[in-house]
Formats: structure tokens, C-alpha cells, sequence
């Protein structure tokens, strides 16, 4: 029963330490925030998929920060777009 508390302990420190995380990034570009938030997204869900394998864990960061980016810089395109 300890081992499962430390476990969901540990993931709630995650969560909070990405949340601040993100936060400071309000500065940023659309396609910075994309990145970032692509590459956390995507290495999360790398590493379910593929049981926690490093290789997909980082193979799925570079997808999603990939399309992440490519979104964020749709999203400068639509604004500059809309301001003309």
C-alpha cells in the first residue's frame, strides 16, 4: 500500500511541475508553445504506447513536437492573416 501512495505521490509532483512549467512559457511564440507542449504531449503518450520504451518515449516527443510546432505556426499565420 506505501509503494502505490509514492507512486501517486509522484505523479501529482509531475503534473504540478508541468503546469508551472507551462505557464512560464505565456511569452512565447505560437509555434514555441506548440513545440513544447507537442513534445510533452507526445512523449507521453510514446511511452504508454509503447510500455514505457525509451526509444518510444523520445521517438514520440519528436512527433509531437513536430506537429505541435507545425499547428503553433498555422496559428501565427491565421493571426498575421486576420490583421491585414
Amino acid at each position: 500500500m506505501k509503494h502505490a501512495f509514492k507512486k501517486n505521490q509522484a505523479g501529482t509532483v509531475a503534473a504540478i511541475v508541468l503546469c508551472a512549467g507551462l505557464g512560464a512559457c505565456a511569452h512565447w511564440t505560437p509555434a514555441e508553445q506548440g513545440t513544447a507542449i507537442g513534445g510533452v504531449s507526445g512523449a507521453a503518450v510514446g511511452n504508454v504506447i509503447t510500455g514505457g520504451s525509451a526509444l518510444g518515449t523520445i521517438g514520440g516527443a519528436a512527433i509531437g513536437g513536430a506537429i505541435g510546432h507545425e499547428v503553433g505556426r498555422d496559428q501565427e499565420r491565421d493571426r498575421r492573416y486576420r490583421r491585414q
